[in-house]
């Protein structure tokens, strides 16, 4: 799933060549992100568009050669005169006159060019790991972009290359194109991503790698670049700001054609240290802010701009400090508040994850109990559906900027197969969502000014803060209830390197940074967290746990005890005492749509078998009610906010195996089969291990989930009298004491 769908699209042509372009946003001044070497489409900028089309008109094209522009043979496509009149045709499809261009190895070429004889059209340049004849004693004018030609092999030992990263450079030629293309796609994008547990951003490049196909590269390889002549002289005729951003462990073009570039133009040079050459994919939150920040110095708001509302003035800056001792008069000017400390009411910013419910009843009861602490507080929720319908319910403020905030829950739908998902890769799959939505949050904390930040399983905060600490300015608690990925038995060997290497490098990010996380807060006691290790050479999971968290006892979201009087509850909701009441219900995605049908097939043939049986399938926020099948008796309801109630008053459950309604039953003492979705870890691994301590439910698999098999699991244990360990009732006031501290 995309964060963001393009306002406006189309195509241009030249010479008989369609090029594709997106238009995001409407602010000014538009920014144009340019392709490069057509080994890449345009998502190769797809981390930057949600946030600086919040901010500026975003245009984006595929280049000749990949995306969705036309694939040509022929090396007339893609030399420098027509990359050109690509991006000045899609300037003026897009009704961009002028326009920041942001260009990326490559594409510096173009973009110089651009700025050197189409002034006029060119407000800005940012060059990100330019790939130009400067600065390579190698370097030729046919090649000057990754290190020159590498000498010529002999025809048998192309295949046979050695190990050596400088050999291994020798695959840069049309024949090894030719015969062992996905193997140099490998190697190449492994040279642009040298930075540690970068296997997402490699995959997605060799992905768009092998799009493009080896006649692309080669037709491509026909076009001369300009000569270091003509770049040092485009250079020195720039005349509009230039930011260049270069990683100083670039493995294609040295950082010292950026120091050139910087001192034929007079531009600002940032180094990024221990960056590789695709720097706007492997961080991309500071070029994200370097971006924005060099645009926006091109397009000053107006004097008159009001401030934010939420921007108090600073006590060294007065509202009449930049004013000139006379100027004209005019009719009101800007009135701002300063507020001493013990003026200022403490606010807190609230993250939950919308991946399921349970973190929204659970962090509702943890920020209930917070006020009775400060009951000054004051907390934004920084939310989306279908975590907001609980909040609207619980009569709490959801802060604006959620609407910019792109759907998780859409995502994980988007990746599920039938009662199938395979939750890490679809994590890994969510990589754009996720510096989508830290963006948003990075705009919130810029301007509110929070004193605490409260992230329950809010995975793109915590990975971004730790990988941008200097941007944590406020206290900031981390809540989660399982602690490790894990790979499940038919991912393999490769699943389990990758998720090895993800918690390798969430427990770098803790070493490296250990005051990033004020406090970590588990959602449970030391014993639900899994055995095991992380990985192999990895510290024992439940080790470093008890090392790394404070632990509050499991958070249900609500006291269990009045929901004992089970006769009362029935009778408010109508069932009565003659009936055996089965709730059906599968968390707040629409994942398991699938499961809801299958059960309700099972009805009719449970019913036989069971005297008096009541169904009532609970579809939740996500799932439309008429998708299910119309069958006779089944009781179909919508979106049900205090669920766990109903729960109490069933005879039995059939659930989903997410961890919250589980552990709701649990604690209210009902019986229930539970069913996890295949591929999910932590469903079929940490979900079970807390339920054997509780000695709670009975696991079904959906593979073996038959009418027969479903029925006869319903007749043995509805009315089901269990005996399961009591769940605590005081874990959102023990979680509430732990971040009252941090107040």
């Amino acid at each position: 799933m995309r964060a963001r769908e393009p306002d406006a699209e189309g195509f241009v042509e030249h010479h008989g060549v369609r090029i594709h372009y997106e238009v995001h946003g409407t602010g000014e001044p538009a920014v144009l992100l340019m392709p490069t070497w057509t080994i890449v489409d345009k998502r190769v900028w797809k981390a930057e568009l949600p946030y600086l089309a919040r901010h500026h008109r975003v245009i984006t094209y595929d280049g000749p050669g990949n995306g969705r522009s036309d694939r040509p043979r022929h090396g007339e496509a893609y030399r420098q005169e027509a990359q050109v009149e690509y991006a000045r045709k899609v300037l003026d499809a897009a009704g961009a006159p002028r326009a920041v261009l942001v260009g990326l190895s490559k594409a510096a070429n173009w973009a110089l060019d651009l700025a050197a004889n189409h002034a006029d059209r060119v407000l800005g340049l940012v060059l990100l790991g330019p790939s130009v004849a400067l600065a390579d004693p190698t370097a030729t004018p046919s090649r000057p972009g990754f290190h020159g030609d590498p000498p010529r092999l002999p025809a048998s030992a192309v295949p046979d290359l050695g190990r050596d990263p400088a050999t291994h450079w020798a695959k840069y030629n049309r024949r090894y194109w030719h015969e062992r293309y996905e193997d140099f796609v490998w190697f190449f994008m492994g040279q642009c991503f040298p930075e540690p547990h970068s296997s997402k951003q490699i995959e997605d490049g060799v992905g768009w790698g092998l799009a493009a196909g080896p006649e692309v590269l080669t037709a491509d390889a026909e076009a001369p670049w300009p000569d270091s002549a003509t770049v040092a002289q485009w250079c020195r005729r720039v005349s509009c700001p230039v930011l260049l951003v270069h990683g100083d462990r670039d493995r294609v073009s040295p950082h010292r054609r950026s120091e050139l570039i910087a001192e034929l133009t007079g531009g600002d040079l940032v180094t990024l240290r221990g960056g590789g050459h695709i720097a706007q994919a492997r961080d991309p939150v500071a070029v994200n802010r370097l971006v924005h920040d060099h645009a926006r110095r091109l397009h000053p708001a107006p004097e008159s701009e009001p401030a934010s509302a939420s921007e108090p003035a600073s006590a060294s800056e007065p509202a009449s400090a930049s004013e000139p001792a006379s100027r004209p008069a005019r009719s009101a000017g800007r009135h701002r508040e300063w507020f001493r400390w013990d003026h200022r009411a403490r606010r807190v910013l609230y993250l939950s994850s919308p991946i399921g419910l349970g973190h929204a009843r659970r962090d509702v009861a943890i920020g209930t109990a917070l006020r009775r602490r400060h009951p000054e507080v004051r907390i934004d929720w920084l939310a989306q559906d279908p975590v907001t319908r609980v909040l609207a319910a619980a009569g709490e403020r959801v802060h604006p900027a959620s609407r910019w905030l792109a759907n998780e829950s859409a995502h994980i739908e988007s990746e599920a197969g039938e009662h199938d998902l395979r939750c890490f890769e679809a994590l890994r799959r969510m990589d754009e969502v996720l510096v989508a939505n830290f963006m948003v949050f990075h705009d919130v904390v810029e301007e509110g000014r929070y004193d605490l930040v409260v992230a329950d399983e809010a995975w793109d905060v915590d990975h971004f803060l730790h990988e941008n600490p200097e941007l944590k300015r406020f206290a900031y608690a981390w809540l989660t209830d399982f602690v490790g990925y894990l790979p499940m038995p038919d991912g393999g060997r490769r699943e389990a390197l990758l998720t090895a290497d993800y918690n390798a490098e969430m427990l770098e990010h803790i070493a490296r940074h250990p005051r990033v996380r004020d406090r970590a807060i588990f959602v449970g006691n030391p014993e639900d967290v899994v055995p095991g290790r992380f990985g192999p050479g990895l510290p024992p999971i439940r080790d470093w746990t008890r090392e790394h968290y404070r632990f509050a006892g499991y958070v249900t979201g609500f006291d269990p005890r009045p929901l004992a009087d089970r006769a009362a509850l029935r009778a408010e909701f109508g069932y009565r005492p003659d009936e055996r009441v089965c709730v059906v219900t599968v968390g707040g995605s629409a994942v398991g749509s699938h499961l809801l049908r299958r059960v309700a097939a099972a009805f009719p043939q449970a019913a036989r078998q069971v005297p008096g049986l009541r169904m009532v399938a609970v579809t939740g926020p996500r799932i439309d009610p008429g998708g299910l099948p119309d069958v006779p008796g089944l009781e179909v309801r919508e979106f049900v906010p205090d669920l766990h109630r109903q729960l109490a008053a069933a005879d039995l459950a059939v659930v989903q195996g997410g961890l919250t309604t589980c552990m709701e039953l649990t604690a209210t003492g009902r019986p229930f089969l539970y069913v996890p979705l295949r591929g999910h870890f932590e469903q079929n691994i940490h979900v079970p291990h807390r339920l054997e301590r509780y000695g709670a439910g009975r696991r079904l698999d959906y593979e073996r989930l038959t009418p027969d098999a479903l029925a006869e699991a319903i007749r043995e244990e509805i009315g089901r009298v269990p005996a399961y360990r009591p769940v605590e009732t005081d874990g959102a006031e023990r979680a509430a004491d732990l971040l009252a501290e941090l107040l």
